[in-house]
């Protein structure tokens, strides 16, 4: 998935759970920061449309137009806040995403990086169908009743 794609795959996540009357804080937060900083970065870019239909593809291919002419696609922090978002809409609303239409099972990229993960139970990362031509890096996994400072190694 490219860096434009993933960006608003993420926010389509983010709309879909942050924007709900019963959603957690911690996705309203993401959501919103990301928001911010796209608002605050890429003014003219408009998040308006996707949030009215986070799943309609129209809608986040219109987006995804606006983000790869502002140049989104190469901001690394951006990436890094999608990357949060939908962390922690995987975290407290998973099926969110699904809800849009997102499906990250055939994943090809130029890298993987899985990081600070946290799970009360076992820890599972399950790629399916991964091709990824450079690094694979996962670290900083965390799992067992009581996530870290219960017996868990740090």
């Amino acid at each position: 998935m490219d860096p434009v794609s993933f960006i608003v795959a993420a926010l389509a996540a983010g709309a879909a759970a942050g924007l709900k009357d019963t959603a957690e804080a911690a996705v309203k937060d993401a959501y919103a920061g990301v928001k911010r900083f796209i608002q605050s970065r890429y003014g003219k870019v408009e998040l308006e449309a996707l949030e009215q239909k986070p799943g309609s593809e129209p809608k986040r291919a219109s987006l995804a137009e606006d983000l790869e002419d502002a140049g989104a696609g190469s901001d690394e922090e951006l990436l890094e806040l999608a990357r949060k978002l939908v962390a922690v809409v995987d975290q407290h609303d998973p099926a969110a995403a699904a809800s849009v239409g997102i499906n990250l099972e055939d994943l090809k990229g130029a890298s993987l990086k899985i990081s600070r993960v946290e799970a009360e139970g076992d820890a599972v990362i399950n790629v399916k169908k991964g091709d990824f031509s450079g690094d694979v890096e996962i670290s900083d996994i965390h799992a067992g009743r009581g996530g870290r400072g219960q017996g868990n190694p740090q």
